[in-house]
């Protein structure tokens, strides 16, 4: 049986436009330190007064965060901010290139920029930049990756991009320059190439997925013409693909079809689980140090943590969802754990004094939240243009009714309900009732669902018992995610417990306690 787990949140943050790549600095003494980007796209009339192209331009901001434990309800500061092209995707090298931290950014001119992070880690850092790699300005660069997954140290220094015109694109690193030089390109599916990443215990091989809905692997020592595999495995586009930086071998893959597939690298032809997260999956994310635990970025149905032992070990078909974090009024994108070994800054008394908190300031609070984000719902405008439907979105905040939605003139589709992707049957949330940068209910769950379940939603034990998850042994981390729409970026702890309910008497009764699991 899964072990209980819970979310708390710890902070919201308004990023005033939509959200969809955040990363915690992986590099030692920097764990503090997280990045954000933002994607906005702004209509005609808005940059172009002479209406002479009628073209829409994407811009977006580069956000840095300082999170300080010290501070339990505001954790987070913000300590620069860039105003530059719409970002798609957001990676730190895993290791100091030239004694500092570096961060790579793919953006919608078609280029990857990279800077570096100089100063002191409290509060006093900024992001200079270093150097960047231009693609094509007709297209956008989707995805990166860096070949340091392992924080192997002294090993060549490599990044794999992915373009929205189906290329890859690999670079390798001078860190005596520092400099960056292409090493090669080619041309890996037919259409939107939306990831690529490395296998980290192989770096001469990599990964891309592609909304041709194909899987492939590459061994860039070879012809590039030629997949060293092609798997069709998934059936609609392949939006994420990370590999396992504890176990070789081990493979997760995330599509629009709402599954996450696990994978044996030795054998591609059939994947060792298939799990539904009800949702398309942009961003997997293997936890640093609990090896067969898996963050999903899941759109629609908000964020997941997968228990994956079963899979690796017991040969289960599925693997087992510990706990989601839902979001009701957007689509969950970027997602990322912190490498902070978080304390449990709730005391007894704060916990108490939080329970105690009248109903009727809780309401008032649910219901500002719901009609500030259903107002947004309303003005919302979606217009889907090639090549990357998924983030062409308009917010009419002008508008004095419900704006009209658009129907899509061609790219790529989200899956699931098409009403739903459009927004029209968004629901309001009182998760966000704390407002922009304020710090969330501590003690509860907001707008999450914490117990372990099946893929299928049965619950199997909730997270609620205190004595058990309190007093027993835990494994806490800090998690950043951030989602479209409702321009937020999210902090919020995640807490395991190391016993299972079966090594755990209960004074409960049978019926009790299945009453409570089906909740």
């Amino acid at each position: 049986m899964a072990a209980p787990c819970r979310t708390r949140t710890l902070q919201v943050v308004d990023t005033e436009f939509s959200a969809d790549a955040v990363e915690w600095c992986p590099v030692e003494g920097w764990h503090s330190i997280l990045a954000c980007g933002t994607y906005h796209l702004r209509p005609p009339a808005a940059t172009d007064s002479r209406g002479s192209n009628g073209a829409c331009d994407r811009t977006g901001r580069l956000y840095l965060y300082h999170y300080n434990e010290d501070q339990p309800y505001i954790p987070l500061t913000e300590i620069q901010r860039i105003d530059t092209a719409a970002i798609l995707d957001i990676k730190w090298c895993h290791v100091p290139v030239a004694e500092h931290p570096m961060v790579g950014i793919a953006n919608s001119t078609g280029a990857v920029e990279f800077c570096r992070l100089t100063g002191s880690e409290k509060k006093s850092c900024m992001l200079e930049p270093c150097f960047r790699v231009d693609l094509s300005a007709q297209h956008l660069a989707l995805s990166l990756d860096w070949s340091t997954g392992r924080e192997q140290c002294g090993c060549p220094l490599r990044v794999i991009s992915s373009d929205s015109e189906g290329k890859l694109n690999l670079f390798s690193i001078d860190e005596s320059a520092p400099s960056v030089h292409v090493l090669n390109q080619w041309e890996a599916h037919k259409f939107e190439a939306w990831i690529a990443a490395f296998n980290y215990w192989d770096t001469n091989i990599v990964y891309s997925g592609g909304d041709d809905s194909l899987l492939k692997g590459w061994d860039t020592r070879c012809s590039p013409e030629t997949p060293v595999f092609t798997s069709r495995r998934h059936s609609m586009g392949v939006c994420s693909i990370q590999c396992s930086p504890h176990r070789e071998n081990l493979l997760a893959t995330g599509s629009y079809d709402e599954h996450v597939l696990l994978w044996d690298t030795r054998n591609m032809k059939q994947p060792l689980a298939d799990t539904h997260v009800e949702g398309g999956v942009w961003r997997l994310k293997w936890h640093p140090t609990c090896d067969f635990v898996l963050l999903a970025a899941c759109m629609q149905s908000g964020f997941k943590i997968l228990d994956c032992r079963g899979s690796m070990a017991e040969n289960m078909e599925e693997c087992i969802i510990l706990s989601s974090y839902v979001l009701h009024n957007s689509l969950a994108y970027g997602a990322d754990w912190s490498r902070l070994c978080p304390r449990d800054t709730l005391t007894a008394t704060q916990d108490s004094a939080a329970a105690c908190q009248s109903s009727e300031e809780l309401v008032g609070r649910s219901e500002e939240g719901d009609e500030r984000l259903n107002l947004q719902v309303q003005n919302l405008k979606i217009i889907y243009e090639s090549p990357t439907a998924t983030f062409d979105v308009i917010l009419d905040e002008e508008s004095e009714g419900p704006a009209l939605l658009l129907k899509a003139e061609g790219g790529p589709k989200l899956s699931g309900d098409p009403d739903l992707v459009r927004g029209s049957d968004l629901k309001g949330s009182s998760d966000l009732a704390g407002g922009p940068d304020r710090g969330g209910d501590p003690e509860s769950a907001s707008g999450s669902d914490s117990g372990a379940k099946r893929p299928n939603g049965v619950g199997l034990d909730r997270s609620g018992d205190s004595t058990r998850s309190l007093d027993s042994p835990k494994e806490m981390s800090i998690v950043a995610t951030c989602s479209f729409y409702d321009n937020i970026l999210h902090v919020w702890k995640w807490e395991m417990s190391l016993v299972t309910p079966s090594e755990t008497p209960s004074t409960r009764s049978p019926s009790e306690r299945t009453v409570e699991s089906l909740h």
